[in-house]
């Protein structure tokens, strides 16, 4: 097990690095010029310019920034925003928490409830359930996510009433304690909400058919032809064997919510790093698009890194 840890802890490296190296290049490969933008259509001062690339180490060729930008990287620092004049990793700490709370509770939720769903509609398949299910999971697979969020805002905050519109707390008040808390929590529900919706049909029909594949193997088969009870063979049999994929998916899918989460952000006016890399990469901030870049390669490695690991806890084979 610790030789296969230690694969994982490698791989997971080794991806970092190749992801951290690709964005670098397609980041200032782009169009675009962040010295320009900082310092204005109308201004053009040669001395200026040089100053100003000076600073945020432009004048060197690539590769040495490259280099240059590994090595403090590697010891925490994610260099300075162009734009706001601001250490990139004090900005990035600023935002993350938010993201983190979004996308952790969205990613659960979906889980559970995909993946039950799926469950009920493998056992009872061909039934009314099934059928209820399967529509509603394609229904929400055809939807796109910003505007199933535009929808719900329409509905919930200006028809009903019931919810904010926007952000993560309400500016108008200062709320402390367990009331700070249940503003969040009121904030959070229709981003959650979205999030969840298009997650679920993907957790639904991974473990729809995983059910169904593993009821239909032949070993399931003997054990009923033996007269073991069925709730006995579906909880020690099928549903471990069942949950594996589901395992793998819901990784992938984590990984996926942290890196494509800004749209849902954007939407719902959350404070999270979603709507710092749109600015970001409206105004060609190179170094804040590399700090939450890199930040968000290595979160989607660590997941990956500790699904893999759960994987083989789970299913012994996957170690050798």
């Amino acid at each position: 097990m610790k030789r296969y840890v230690a694969k994982r802890i490698l791989t997971g490296l080794l991806t970092i690095l190749i992801v951290f190296s690709i964005n670098f290049i397609i980041i200032n490969l782009a169009p675009g010029d962040p010295i320009k933008t900082l310092m204005g259509k109308e201004t053009d001062d040669p001395a200026l310019r040089a100053a100003l690339e000076q600073k945020y180490g432009l004048d060197k060729p690539l590769h040495i920034q490259f280099v240059s930008y590994l090595k403090t990287a590697i010891s925490g620092d994610l260099g300075t925003s162009i734009i706001y004049n601001r250490p990139v990793s004090e900005m990035i700490s600023e935002k993350m928490p938010a993201t983190i709370l979004l996308v952790l509770t969205s990613g659960i939720l979906s889980l559970i409830i995909g993946t039950l769903m799926g469950i009920v509609a493998a056992r009872k398949e061909g039934s009314f359930i099934d059928v209820i299910f399967s529509g509603f999971s394609y229904i929400l697979n055809s939807m796109p996510s910003f505007w199933l969020g535009l929808m719900l805002i329409i509905i919930f905050s200006s028809v009903l009433n019931l919810l904010p519109t926007c952000g993560m707390t309400d500016p108008r008040t200062s709320y402390k304690g367990i009331a700070y808390v249940m503003d969040v929590l009121k904030h959070m529900i229709l981003p959650v909400g979205t999030l969840i919706l298009i997650e679920i049909p993907l957790y639904y029909r991974i473990a729809k058919s995983s059910v169904l594949q593993v009821t239909n193997e032949d070993f399931i088969l003997t054990l009923r032809a033996t007269g073991m009870n069925e709730k006995k063979i579906f909880n020690k049999y099928i549903f471990r064997n069942a949950i594996l994929p589901t395992v793998t998916i819901f990784g992938i899918s984590l990984a996926y919510l942290i890196t494509g989460v800004a749209l849902i952000e954007t939407v719902f006016a959350w404070p999270g790093t979603g709507r710092l890399v749109l600015t970001a990469i409206n105004q060609r901030d190179y170094p804040t698009l590399m700090g939450i870049y890199l930040v968000m390669s290595v979160s989607v490695a660590i997941v990956m890194m500790l699904v893999d690991i759960l994987y083989a806890v789970l299913d012994p084979r996957i170690r050798y």
